[in-house]
């Protein structure tokens, strides 16, 4: 697995779910590097491309594209090396694409000394049991990720996204070493707007996760900054 890259002693990953770059600037430059990494998903990644996630570093942010590429293994093995490329701290690949897709992902990297955190995506957090059985899957969510997280280790990633609520049997199963990215976070009391496994971020520690996904819970405040300090505050209570 990757040796994890020094930065932001705070779990906390913002999303910067912006249809604009200068959206996701603005918000950035609310927030403080070193209390925090930042993610730049596929509305935004398409929108503003390459340049946003130069100028996000410049300010002295980490990055995870998340873009959970979803390929043929050649394709994804190419778009794997181009994140890297970017220099950015964490990528995300699908772990539906299946053993060889992962694979050539992992193999894309391998020569890479500044290699970034390789991650796949499991269940999205927007999916329940019932989402899964009109696709006609016969297992739960839960079961689901567990098949995956599995495959995603046996393939030799650095971890998956999860929702927190997997979270201890996955660490149970695959040890600390095996990194969960969490979404599906908010601070309590907050809307969980189209999110369905949803967990408060201190809970979401308390389960095992390594980073939390945090959005509108901060992006969504009047006051982003003050936001992000609560949130790290409740955490070192909690702890």
């Amino acid at each position: 697995m990757t040796e994890r890259v020094r930065g932001p002693a705070s779990p906390v990953i913002v999303a910067l779910d912006y249809a604009d770059g200068d959206a996701a600037l603005a918000l950035a430059d609310r927030l403080d590097p070193a209390l925090c990494r930042v993610k730049v998903g596929k509305e935004l990644f398409t929108a503003a491309g390459p340049a946003l996630v130069e100028a996000l570093q410049a300010r002295g942010f980490q990055i995870f594209l998340d873009l959970k590429f979803h390929d043929i293994p050649n394709t994804v093995a190419g778009a794997v090396r181009a994140a890297a490329e970017l220099g950015v701290w964490m990528v995300n690949v699908h772990a539906g694409g299946g053993r060889r897709m992962l694979e050539a992902a992992v193999a894309a990297l391998a020569d890479r000394r500044d290699k970034p955190l390789l991650i796949a995506v499991t269940v999205l957090t927007s999916l329940a049991d019932a989402d899964l059985a009109e696709l006609g899957y016969a297992e739960s969510a839960r079961e689901r990720v567990q098949r995956l997280a599995r495959l995603t280790a046996e393939a030799g990633l650095d971890g998956v996204v999860c929702s927190a609520q997997e979270a201890p049997q996955l660490r149970a199963a695959h040890g600390p070493g095996f990194q969960l990215v969490t979404p599906g976070i908010r601070a309590a009391g907050d809307a969980v707007g189209d999110q369905r496994r949803v967990v408060t971020p201190a809970e979401g520690l308390a389960l095992g996760a390594d980073y939390l996904v945090i959005g509108r819970s901060i992006t969504g405040s009047a006051d982003p900054a003050g936001a992000l300090s609560a949130i790290i505050d409740g955490l070192h209570e909690a702890r």
